[in-house]
């Protein structure tokens, strides 16, 4: 079975395609033919030697991706072979089959393609935990989405206009503005140093946002608070950039409210991964959520997937396809 490992802790190049024995399911497990695999800021993390240190190398990559069911392991009852599932976290997505807890996997609707269940899982959860559940978006709210054209920042636009919020996106190039206008953003702002507050809070009136979503790393930090009306929210995420460092509490401005937001934090449960995602899809089908087209590349070209990602220049879903 062909799986892509990393070899060592370093760049795109310790990214290697191995051949690896056939994965068997166990007792509450399930195997999975994968028809596509999420590329995610997690695996980059990983690769550079962030998370998983308990995993001895090489170590096979993915956490996220959909696909079918070819064997059920001893005690699985409520999943069937044949059936098309898809999953947020399952190490070792990166590959052509995997075998996955039965209670970390999602049955997917008939009318939602494999490549759209892939392209939704992070990214999905990720947006809805962070405008329900760690800010509660509500009509009339103003948000900043930082990388407002990247396959995150599209989904949280269109689900605080859901939820009647107004957006202002921030992007890093001219070339993105128009995947961020098409996704709902009222405002695009371009912007590549940091320095985009003040347009901010021009924008509101002088009051600033009510949230702001901010994965873009330290460059941002400074701009994203400048931003904030009183009382407002830091909805902060995505490791792999880095933190702000140190942060004295009693320096923070206008009494706002700052948070490092990881959604499995909410979505803990089988339960409600089923029912978060049902709702995803529900969206989908109702035409009420759009899934930006995702750039395919074949699971040989993971290196190149990872070093698309890393040059922050790519809009929408990294997908590798088996």
């Amino acid at each position: 079975m062909r799986t892509i490992a990393m070899t060592a802790i370093g760049g795109t190049e310790v990214l290697e395609l191995l051949d690896l024995p056939e994965p068997v399911a166990g007792p509450g497990e399930v195997l999975v033919a994968i028809a596509a695999s999420g590329v995610n800021f997690m695996d980059v993390g990983v690769r550079q030697g962030m998370a998983w240190h308990e995993m001895p190398l090489p170590r096979a990559l993915g956490v996220e991706g959909a696909g079918r069911i070819i064997a059920l392991g001893e005690g699985v009852t409520d999943l069937a072979v044949g059936q098309r599932v898809a999953w947020i976290y399952a190490p070792g997505s990166y590959a052509e089959r995997i075998v996955i807890p039965a209670a970390a996997l999602v049955p997917v609707p008939a009318e939602i393609d494999d490549r759209t269940a892939a392209s939704l899982m992070m990214q999905g959860l990720t947006a809805s935990h962070f405008t329900t559940d760690f800010y509660s978006v509500q009509p009339g709210d103003v948000a900043l989405v930082h990388a407002a054209a990247g396959g995150l920042g599209q989904l949280l636009t269109q689900i605080i206009k859901l939820r009647g919020g107004t957006v202002i996106g921030r992007v890093s190039s001219a070339a993105k503005v128009e995947a961020a206008k098409a996704a709902g953003a009222d405002h695009v702002i371009v912007d590549a140093e940091g320095e985009f507050a003040a347009e901010v809070v021009r924008l509101t009136g002088g009051e600033g946002v009510h949230v702001v979503y901010d994965g873009s790393g330290p460059a941002t930090f400074d701009g994203s608070l400048a931003s904030l009306r009183r009382a407002g929210t830091f909805c902060w995420y995505g490791p792999v950039l880095g933190g702000p460092g140190r942060i004295d509490i009693m320096s923070l401005p206008r009494s706002i409210k700052l948070g490092y937001a990881v959604f499995s934090d909410h979505v803990h449960t089988p339960e409600l991964l089923r029912a978060r995602t049902e709702r995803l899809f529900d969206w989908v089908r109702e035409g009420k959520l759009r899934i930006a087209p995702a750039r395919d590349f074949s699971l040989s070209d993971a290196a190149e997937a990872h070093a698309a990602m890393e040059s922050r220049a790519t809009i929408g879903k990294l997908l590798l396809i088996p």
